[in-house]
């Protein structure tokens, strides 16, 4: 039986090992607003941001997964990362509860 997946579900790995599994064939999921990703990302990272700012604050992009879904299998080796890791983690939560394999999670790349 399958067990919905939370925050205590998703790894952390460090900069240094983030870029040898991007060498190896993972893929970079940038979850970060698109402004953000402008001010700069790494080579080769996908952007699907996992919430918008409004008038109002942040809120969840409704299309997030269907999004992700249009540009990734769901048997990719995704990294997910943002800036600090709150996005990334519920991100990473929403993914894996999907049924993506997520590798793990890293900021600041």
């Amino acid at each position: 039986m399958d067990s919905t997946k939370s925050n205590e579900d998703v790894s952390h790995v460090d900069v240094i090992s983030a870029k040898d599994l991007l060498s190896s064939g993972h893929r970079y999921l940038d979850v970060r607003t698109v402004e953000e990703f402008n001010r700069g990302h790494i080579d080769k990272a996908i952007n699907i941001p996992y919430m918008f700012l409004t008038e109002e604050g942040r809120v969840q992009n409704p299309d997030f997964l269907v999004q992700v879904s249009s540009v990734c299998q769901k048997e990719d080796h995704l990294i997910v990362g943002c800036n600090s890791g709150g996005r990334g983690r519920r991100a990473c939560v929403d993914l894996l509860n999907a049924c993506y394999v997520i590798e793990f999670r890293a900021t600041r790349m």
